[in-house]
């Protein structure tokens, strides 16, 4: 859907937006004063090095989603977002069942034992679930895990059956235990690598990266700090053993400011530099790239949704401190292998209220400003980020909008999904952003964004295009005016440009709003449904324009919404 301009004498470089607030004013606004008008400056000669696509990367628990109806089509959209190859990584790839899907669960069968106790090895579920990403052209993030039945210490019970609102602590059961043969897990492993390389070949498996295990600082992991360290080693070998040029890493704990966390992330990081391996005897483990989890925490304050970004920037800084205290990998690849506003994509909304900022622009507005810092985090800290995981896909045959943190409902994508499209259209190396008002990332980091709104900006230029990214965020989802904003790019370097105003907010690009003005209809109509899929996809909020250049200078104003995100695509010849 596209907005025309509202009235002729608007001037050519003002994108409408900022009209359609002051003919049609919400009815619901809690400010009773406008809020002041807020300029950003764009520098396209400032550059600041190139743009790494850090956001395409997504993963989540349900391996089995992958090869399912509704898996397939997210998996497409998702593929098409970006120019280059979207890495995807997923959970229990290696329990045992019978690939049933279900919340929190998934299965493979891919190891099990004979009477005699010899290994059968089976990949068929395996293999749909990585030629289901290759045929589109992803890359996979190999999680090697969990422990198959016949190799745990402690089998039973081992699958759970786990629903929303149920306590956390049951799904941990016999898979999350060690092996009772080291050895029987490595060939495992190794039997894996080998039949990856047989199946795709060398080439396209050199470029996945192999991990071992998920949050293994807490119950995912019922051995000891050392029992998966022991356990890296056999992996680590057997990956090596049969592909040398693989890349392998770890550990992937969660929550790297807590203490303990901390003290399980050093414990690995000192090994694999230190300390003496399980397998080989010699010093240290190969390790190609280091990961860790970071997650915020939303509450419920005074009947409304208060988001806290601070405390996942501040997980972030203290993985990126950790790893930059080791001189020998302080330059190594690093994945964030989650990172999210909170830790349970599977807990909905129904069942855990402080969820609700799921499903409408807040989730969005969220993730542009949430990235935004990660660059510049890392930079502060010297380390080489290469890929924040965003734990988010989608539950089959669940209710519409029900409020699990996932990208699409029922095939119909969420606003959030289309934040990762405005990202794939920024191309280049990023380039300098000014805002007087505007949050720093140490700032939300110590603070988070409880003062004034976060209004700020993402830019970058290439060859014939410059892209700026703005939102308009705040922690407390509360109404609240649209804010003026003026966006002044200079150094575009030629006389005129083209235009294109990409909007997700309340009216544009938004699948939830369009679902709740039919009256959130539970079985919606295949008419419906197509005005649903439209509705989901990422739209233009003005017909593109051509905007004369003055002195290497373009300005453009927007009202933008409380929550709201818009992408500023300019294209030149």
């Amino acid at each position: 859907m596209m907005q025309k301009k509202t009235k002729p004498r608007l001037k050519a470089l003002i994108l409408s937006g900022w009209a359609i607030s002051l003919l049609a004013p919400n009815a619901t606004l809690a400010q009773t004063t406008p809020p002041q008008p807020v300029t950003i400056e764009v520098d396209l000669n400032q550059d600041k090095g190139p743009l790494d696509p850090i956001w395409a990367w997504f993963g989540y628990d349900e391996p089995n989603y992958t090869y399912m109806k509704d898996g397939k089509k997210l998996l497409t959209e998702i593929s098409q977002l970006s120019r280059i190859p979207v890495n995807v990584r997923a959970h229990s790839l290696l329990v045992t069942g019978d690939g049933t899907a279900a919340l929190k669960w998934g299965s493979t069968n891919a190891y099990t034992e004979d009477k005699q106790g010899n290994p059968v090895y089976d990949w068929t579920i395996v293999d749909k679930i990585f030629d289901t990403y290759i045929e589109r052209g992803m890359r996979p993030i190999a999680q090697i895990g969990f422990m198959p039945e016949a190799l745990s210490t402690n089998p039973q019970p081992y699958r759970h059956h786990w629903k929303p609102g149920d306590n956390y602590n049951d799904i941990y059961l016999g898979w999350a235990y060690p092996p009772k043969d080291y050895t029987k897990w490595g060939e495992l492993v190794f039997q894996w690598v080998k039949h990856s390389v047989a199946r795709y070949g060398r080439k396209e498996v050199e470029s996945w990266y192999w991990e071992l295990w998920n949050e293994p600082n807490i119950s995912y992991w019922k051995g000891t700090t050392d029992e998966y360290i022991k356990l890296y080693d056999y992996t680590a070998d057997a990956v090596k053993r049969a592909l040398p040029t693989a890349k392998m890493g770890g550990p992937e704990v969660t929550g790297p400011n807590w203490d303990v966390s901390a003290k399980f992330f050093r414990a690995f990081m000192d090994h694999v530099v230190s300390g003496k391996n399980y397998v080989t005897g010699k010093t240290g483990s190969p390790i190609d790239f280091i990961t860790f989890h970071a997650k915020g925490a939303p509450k419920l304050v005074d009947g409304h949704v208060q988001m806290n970004m601070g405390t996942q920037l501040r997980d972030i800084d203290k993985g990126f401190e950790i790893v930059a205290s080791y001189p020998t990998l302080k330059n190594l690849p690093i994945i964030i292998g989650e990172s999210d506003p909170e830790g349970c994509a599977a807990c909905s909304e129904d069942m855990s209220p402080q969820n609700a900022y799921r499903n409408g622009t807040m989730y969005s507005s969220y993730t542009a400003a949430s990235f935004a810092r990660k660059y510049d985090l890392a930079q502060a800290r010297g380390v080489n980020l290469a890929g924040a995981v965003t734990w988010a896909f989608e539950f089959e045959d669940q209710a519409w909008f029900r409020g699990f943190r996932d990208l699409a409902t029922n095939g119909v994508d969420k606003p959030v999904l289309n934040v990762f499209r405005m990202f794939g259209m920024m191309t280049g190396n990023r380039v300098g952003v000014k805002n007087g008002l505007a949050y720093d990332y140490a700032r939300i980091r110590d603070q988070s964004v409880r003062a004034e709104a976060d209004i700020n900006a993402l830019a970058t230029k290439d060859a014939k295009t410059a892209a700026v990214m703005v939102w308009n965020y705040h922690d407390d989802n509360l109404p609240a005016s649209d804010t003026p904003v003026s966006i002044r790019i200079s150094g575009v370097p030629v006389q005129r440009v083209l235009v294109q105003h990409y909007r997700i907010d309340k009216q544009f690009s938004n699948s939830y709003e369009a679902w709740k003005k039919m009256g959130s209809p539970k079985t919606p109509t295949s008419e419906q449904i197509t005005e649903l899929e439209k509705a989901g996809q990422l739209q233009l909020l003005t017909s593109p324009e051509w905007v004369t250049v003055k002195d290497g200078n373009v300005m453009l104003t927007m009202a933008l919404p409380r929550q709201g995100v818009s992408l500023l695509k300019l294209s030149w010849e």
